[in-house]
């Protein structure tokens, strides 16, 4: 059920327990996961924190751990699947799920012991109603006890009675069947597309300001959750601006209540601001120019695959007016005159090259005097640490060396995440350009398709769900720039790429059509459990996301068969 009151219904019933924490592998889970042990390290509550990776991992989880804890948290997993039919846990259980995948499975909405929401009611939810989906079985029996009971009256009666009862049951089988295939068609409808809703960490932040328990780091940590979901392509423009809007009105809160104090100007203070900052990514930790050859926005714009887009894009460096020497050095070591005023001067000759909207409204942060960062900043440079396989170290290595670098005083492992995130980065950027350069991008007839092959160069980087997500996110725009082809721009993407070449896997991925109005619901999650289940494809739905499974290589072409049939 839907808690409304998080505060009471929440925090005060585990606030004097044990908790088990199991937090998916995602940057706004982090950022959830941190907001929500600072506030446990405010008022001592003890927590054992889980990272889990996929379904199986949580499964393993929480039997490893229902002996010894009764409340469980779980953060970014949970909400999108009936809980109880896949754990089958004791009745003294609690479920605590805040999570922002939906369609949320309608037995979670409606079960009132055992499973609490911490989910937005102002979400657009569409759950279907009660009586719609379950109906109670005391209805089936009402007159099959009422024949014998008639043995001394006249036969002539029963038989009238007889008839009269044998067609209030047809009329009720009949009425039954209707409401099944109603049933049925309201699921199909409501569990069709998959989508994402309010941010997990922005969700324990208003928790926290609820208590009055809000700082600054997890104002910061809010503002990275929500920004994840928007660099990583989860949520429409419009929620995007609406969130930051709100996160607006708590950093002017949290900065003019510190105007005030001492410290305000410490050499360890933290200060946010709202910014109204270029969309070039990491482009202050990096040269200008390579920001602006590896962002997915001007790559995109300027089709810097080809011959025309790097002329283009020397054009567009000429018309600034900036010196190529400063463009191509670090952006600290760049002329403080060129700095003051490069956004302006990179908007207006933006303007010129058709890219209208190459500032976004976000935030940054000062850590004392000397590093600045943007939010954007820290969910690729965490996003690069959490998939990082240049060592081979386990999944929860990963998982707390990433929720590390969202601490200030690990500024260290901080710059080691901007190192890999720009190494990913120039690794997709690579390999968009050979994929459109030697058309590995398909026409399958309902979508498009691009397999990664083994031994493509970086396709290790890209067995990972968030790299592959990214690639193919990035991919479908330089696409849709590309082709003359109008139809082509109007399809969805499946990309492939070997998962596991031991065990003959590949991860598949389905994002839906490129579009600046797209609602960024995905249909691929349905499609591809149809499809698996109608050809027997030896697949694993795994993943928190359904649009993202592994598949054995060899079930690959009926596999993909059976879903252009199905989306035909």
């Amino acid at each position: 059920m839907f808690l409304t009151d998080i505060r009471k219904e929440f925090y005060e019933v585990v606030a004097n327990q044990r908790v088990a924490l199991l937090v998916a592998a995602d940057i706004d889970a982090l950022c959830a996961c941190k907001i929500l042990q600072a506030l446990f390290h405010c008022d001592q509550v003890q927590y054992t924190l889980v990272p889990v990776t996929g379904w199986q991992d949580l499964g393993t989880a929480f039997l490893e751990h229902k002996e010894q804890f009764r409340y469980f948290v779980l953060i970014n997993c949970g909400a999108n699947v009936d809980l109880l039919e896949m754990l089958q846990p004791d009745d003294d259980s609690i479920f605590f799920i805040c999570d922002t995948h939906r369609p949320v499975d309608v037995v979670n909405v409606y079960n009132d012991n055992q499973i609490k929401l911490l989910i937005k009611q102002d979400d657009d939810l569409g759950v279907p109603s009660y009586d719609d989906i379950f109906r109670d079985e005391d209805d089936e029996g009402e007159d099959s006890g009422n024949e014998s009971d008639e043995g001394s009256e006249p036969s002539g009666k029963r038989r009238r009675f007889d008839d009269g009862a044998v067609e209030r049951r047809i009329e009720r089988q009949r009425a039954r069947r209707e409401w099944e295939a109603r049933r049925r068609e309201i699921l199909f409808d409501y569990e069709q597309y998959e989508y994402h809703g309010t941010s997990a960490a922005v969700m324990f932040f208003e928790l926290a300001w609820v208590l009055t328990k809000d700082t600054k780091d997890m104002l910061w940590w809010a503002i990275i959750g929500l920004t994840d979901q928007w660099v990583h392509d989860k949520i429409t423009h419009m929620k995007y601006v609406t969130d930051i809007a709100t996160m607006q009105r708590h950093v002017s809160r949290h900065n003019h209540r510190n105007e005030d104090e001492e410290n305000s100007l410490s050499i360890d203070c933290m200060r946010i601001s709202f910014e109204y900052d270029l969309r070039l990514t990491l482009y202050q930790h990096w040269s200008l120019y390579e920001s602006i050859c590896n962002s997915c926005y001007t790559s995109c714009n300027f089709k810097l695959w080809t011959l025309n887009g790097q002329k283009k894009l020397q054009e567009f460096l000429a018309d600034m007016g900036l010196p190529l020497k400063q463009v191509r050095q670090k952006f600290n070591s760049m002329d403080m005159s060129i700095k003051e005023n490069l956004r302006d001067v990179i908007e207006e000759s933006s303007n010129k090259y058709g890219m209208k909207d190459i500032r976004i409204q976000t935030f940054g942060v000062h850590f004392g005097f000397k590093n600045r960062f943007l939010a954007s900043d820290m969910v690729h440079a965490t996003a690069a640490l959490l998939e990082n396989n240049e060592k081979d170290e386990s999944d929860s290595d990963s998982f707390i060396k990433a929720l590390d670098s969202l601490s200030r005083s690990n500024l260290d492992r901080l710059h080691t995440g901007i190192d890999l995130a720009k190494k990913k980065l120039i690794a997709v950027q690579q390999t968009v350009a050979s994929c459109i350069c030697t058309n590995l991008i398909l026409s399958q007839g309902p979508f498009l398709y691009c397999y990664l092959m083994e031994g493509t160069p970086d396709v290790k980087l890209f067995s990972k769900p968030m790299a592959l997500t990214l690639l193919c996110k990035y991919l479908l725009k330089a696409f849709v720039h590309s082709t003359r082809n109008k139809r082509c721009k109007r399809l969805p993407l499946i990309m492939a790429a070997p998962k596991d070449t031991e065990k003959g896997s590949v991860l598949v991925v389905g994002i839906p059509p490129e579009s600046e109005t797209s609602d960024k619901k995905n249909f691929f999650g349905r499609a591809f459990e149809k499809a698996a289940e109608s050809t027997g494809s030896r697949t694993l739905h795994d993943h928190f996301d359904t649009s993202i499974i592994e598949l054995k290589t060899e079930d690959r072409s009926k596999f993909l068969d059976a879903l252009i049939t199905l989306l035909s």
